[in-house]
């Protein structure tokens, strides 16, 4: 009898959490299409580093503004009904991609970027929970790090279709002056492609509120007035706070800016380098479920990685563009400068750092575990403020030497981890 209530249990959770994998899936596409989408638009509408990177920073600022309000709209409408619209306000953004593409006015380029970050976000609150709920609690951190590499492995996807579908023949424009017709040619590329992942969302979206999803229900303990305060009280949370958000900035910053920083290097496929930090950041997940905690430890893991990105760092910065390598990572034999390659090995640094820092901000909050959960959310907003930083580090200007220069900005954030693996998170007080 036990047997097979269990085996029942199986059956009632595979399809919901097939579809939370699905939306995963969808989440890391739309969020590492950033990186092909960034130096594209840089080449078409000549931006400056630190413009281009207002790109990125449109997309997760939204989390800065929407993480709270997109809780309180999952509080009054429910989960089911919060992915849905969060799906459908990602299609509208795909949409406005169109008349940013006809009209070529960045302005409206970043407009359509913050609407993508307030669906992200939105669909984010609503899907997390599924992965920690749906299913045996023993078994949650599993499930957290396949979707971790399913999110990653959209990545590595995203900027090989985009390089397919809209750079196309324009690859080999890299280094040369666009005519305007190059320069319409290349915006009008967007339109089908946006328009079809618009329509495909959308799609899903309705598709989601008649699916066999059951609705969850937030614990009322954790929704009491002060429990924010409570919760910053512990050093370990709000220390944990500042390592996620350090620890996106560095993440979009190897994940993002590789394309721009291969465009000024007169890389060809510049569109397609997003691809290489998440083939190392997936890499860097299976090789964490593997060894964590069988063999090494979860503090231990976080220290390595800090001490990984400080060392990278340091060799990226100062590094040898002339010196080259030849680079079978996406299984074809490519020539590129080291310090492009060093870059994307800081996915593979980086790849255990969420799953390590979650637990042990965690810790010792017992019924404040899911506030604790939604300030950890907020450290998303990282993302926004990296490349913005390397943006302002390179100068605003376009050479190769002062973008290689301006990763110098991720030093500190390595070594905010390295305390917190170290000492920050073993803190259980302010005094």
């Amino acid at each position: 009898m036990e047997n097979t209530m269990s085996e029942t249990n199986k059956q009632s959770s595979f399809v919901p959490m097939a579809i939370v994998a699905t939306l995963f899936f969808i989440l890391g596409f739309a969020t590492w299409l950033n990186g092909s989408l960034m130096p594209y638009l840089q080449q078409i509408l000549q931006l400056t580093p630190f413009q281009a990177s207002l790109i990125i920073f449109s997309f997760y600022i939204a989390v800065t503004f929407t993480a709270i309000p997109s809780a309180m709209v999952i509080r009054k409408v429910g989960y089911k009904n919060g992915m849905a619209l969060g799906m459908a306000t990602m299609m509208v953004a795909g949409l406005l991609f169109i008349p940013a593409a006809k009209t070529q006015i960045f302005a409206l380029f970043l407009v359509a970027q913050l609407v993508m970050g307030v669906g992200q976000t939105l669909l984010q609150t609503a899907v997390n929970p599924y992965v920690v709920r749906i299913g045996p609690e023993e078994s949650a951190a599993a499930r957290v790090s396949v979707m971790g590499i399913l999110n990653k492995g959209a990545g590595v996807i995203a900027p090989i279709v985009f390089t397919a579908l809209i750079l196309g023949d324009f690859s080999q424009s890299v280094g040369k002056e666009l005519t305007q017709t190059d320069i319409d040619t290349m915006a009008n590329n967007l339109i089908f492609p946006y328009l079809g992942m618009a329509l495909f969302i959308g799609v899903l979206g309705f598709a989601v509120t008649k699916m066999p999803l059951p609705e969850l229900v937030d614990d009322e303990a954790s929704q009491g007035k002060g429990q924010v305060k409570k919760a910053l009280a512990h050093p370990s949370l709000a220390l944990g706070i500042v390592a996620l958000f350090v620890y996106v900035a560095v993440e979009v910053i190897a994940g993002d800016t590789i394309g721009s920083f291969a465009l000024s290097l007169g890389v060809e496929k510049y569109s397609v380098m997003t691809s290489y930090t998440m083939v190392c950041m997936v890499i860097g997940y299976m090789l964490g479920i593997a060894l964590i905690p069988r063999l090494i430890s979860q503090q231990t893991a976080l220290t390595i990685s800090a001490i990984l990105g400080c060392v990278l760092t340091l060799a990226i910065v100062l590094g040898d563009n002339s010196s080259v390598s030849i680079s079978t990572l996406l299984g074809l034999k490519t020539v590129l400068p080291d310090t492009l390659l060093m870059i994307a090995v800081l996915g593979f640094a980086n790849a255990i750092v969420w799953p390590a820092v979650w637990p042990l901000a965690l810790s010792g909050l017992g019924t404040l575990t899911s506030v604790g959960s939604g300030l950890l959310v907020m450290g998303i907003a990282g993302g926004a403020f990296g490349p913005l930083f390397w943006g302002l580090a390179s100068g605003g200007v376009q050479s190769a030497e002062a973008q290689q220069g301006a990763y110098i900005v991720m030093l500190p954030c390595y070594l905010f981890i390295l305390f917190y693996a170290v000492k920050g998170h073993k803190l259980k007080s302010w005094k």
